[in-house]
């Protein structure tokens, strides 16, 4: 199915697509990285992610069966712009983009006939850190991959990306690129905006040495993805900016209530809130367990 496969942005996330899709039975011939610096791709070959890397785009397409962006997403209007003049017939491309509408626009821009090429796709196996130092093999296995595929794709080439990932050992499903940014506006760009938001707070005000000297476990765990790539994050709440202020404006709206049961000393709302809340969160704990356990 797959015999060449480029990797355009080799790091957490293209580069552990590259390592879990060398280790899979799909029968790649090679994974050959492709980026506009060469210092990550020479590290990336050198920790033997990608068998070969590239700066130009008509040498890599030759004969690519599946090419992956795995770039921010700020990034890929240009990309595609650089890549689509080269596309062969036979090559799909899928992006790893955490906004869909956005890279969709993007693509039938760049794309123009070309568009049912491109089959739009989200790993939700991110992580804290970055850069391909910090690719695992196994950062896909039982994880979520969202494809939101569009009405020229031909079903053949859905199942092959579909395919790609489940060689991965990631679970698929399928969204429209509005339904996704507005699912991940709540569960996944908002928690991030607000760690950010709380440690920027923090780290301004005069005693903030003293803050985070006595910071603990609690700290830790609710800011742990403040330590995400910042260009990465810029990008995807700009991209989804509008779906992100619904979000931020109901949240503000609930820390509105809490403050007036705060206000209040109201001992029993603040109990039903925070039980409701534990016990919620605790049966979606128990969904994410192998049957069995």
């Amino acid at each position: 199915m797959f015999k060449k496969i480029v990797v355009c942005g080799v790091g957490l996330i293209g580069g552990s697509f590259a390592l879990a899709c060398k280790k899979s039975t799909l029968g790649i011939r090679q994974v050959v990285g492709m980026g506009r610096n060469r210092a990550p791709l020479e590290q990336a070959l050198a920790l033997g992610v990608i068998d070969s890397f590239t700066t130009d785009w008509a040498a890599v397409l030759n004969d690519a069966d599946l090419v992956l962006l795995g770039m921010p997403v700020g990034q890929m209007p240009e990309v595609m712009r650089a890549m689509v003049p080269h596309l062969q017939a036979q090559t799909v491309v899928t992006d790893a983009g955490s906004t869909k509408s956005d890279v969709v626009a993007a693509a039938r821009a760049a794309f123009g006939k070309k568009i049912s090429q491109f089959v739009p796709g989200h790993p939700i196996a991110g992580a804290e850190k970055s850069g391909v130092a910090a690719a695992q093999v196994d950062l896909y296995r039982d994880k979520r991959v969202v494809l939101t595929p569009l009405p020229e794709n031909a079903p053949a080439d859905v199942a092959r990306v579909q395919a790609a990932w489940e060689a991965c050992g990631a679970r698929v499903s399928q969204l429209t690129p509005e339904a996704h940014d507005k699912i991940f506006a709540a569960v996944s760009h908002l928690p991030h905006l607000l760690a950010f938001a709380l440690v920027h707070e923090l780290a301004g005000r005069d005693n903030a040495d003293q803050l985070f000297d006595f910071a603990a476990g609690g700290f830790r765990d609710f800011t742990r993805i403040a330590s995400s790539h910042p260009e990465m994050w810029r990008d995807i709440c700009v991209a989804n900016r509008g779906a992100l202020l619904s979000e931020l404006d109901a949240y503000m709206a609930e820390l509105m209530r809490v403050r007036v049961l705060l206000a209040g000393a109201n001992a029993e709302g603040l109990s039903t809130l925070f039980a409701t809340a534990r016990d919620r969160r605790d049966a979606w704990l128990d969904s994410l367990l192998p049957p069995g356990e």
